[in-house]
């Protein structure tokens, strides 16, 4: 068995990984409060992906996000206040109340994914087109099938 190397111990791997997703999130933020949506944190993606266009109910979120009823219902709180998201009653359950992304969440949104086609372009220009996508391939053939995962939220903070 090889020996690990002591200049690349094994917990700099995650603690790297992290730093890359923690820049491009920063980055991502940044621009868009430049872009006029300064209420949005990472948290915040994540919820309105969960969400997602049909709209859900909070106990829903809760269990797409990995978090309880009552932290996925603050959120929504937060998100209704700043006017991301929305409740309305549930047109086929009278006895529902849905919540959904509002126009001002799907433009949040839609920027983000601008923004990170924008990030991506940059990262190539700095460490070349090929080792991005080679980046990419590499992290594909590690990652689990599932790698797109809503859950985030409540994984860290369990």
């Amino acid at each position: 068995m090889a020996s690990a190397d002591p200049a690349r111990p094994g917990f700099q791997l995650p603690l790297l990984l992290l730093a890359g997703f923690r820049t491009l999130i920063d980055d991502l933020h940044a621009e868009l409060a430049r872009q006029g949506h300064p209420e949005l944190r990472p948290l915040h993606g994540f919820v309105l992906q969960a969400v997602g266009m049909d709209g859900t109910t909070a106990t829903e979120l809760g269990q797409r996000l990995g978090i309880s009823k009552q932290a996925a219902g603050k959120t929504v709180d937060r998100l209704v206040e700043v006017g991301y998201l929305e409740r309305v009653d549930d047109p086929r359950d009278a006895r529902r109340r849905l919540v959904r992304v509002t126009p001002r969440g799907a433009d949040g949104l839609r920027r983000s994914a601008e923004i990170f086609d924008t990030l991506r372009r940059q990262w190539a220009e700095r460490l070349g087109a090929e080792r991005v996508d080679a980046i990419e391939d590499d992290l594909r053939t590690v990652a689990s099938t599932n790698w797109f995962r809503l859950d985030m939220p409540g994984w860290f903070g369990g």
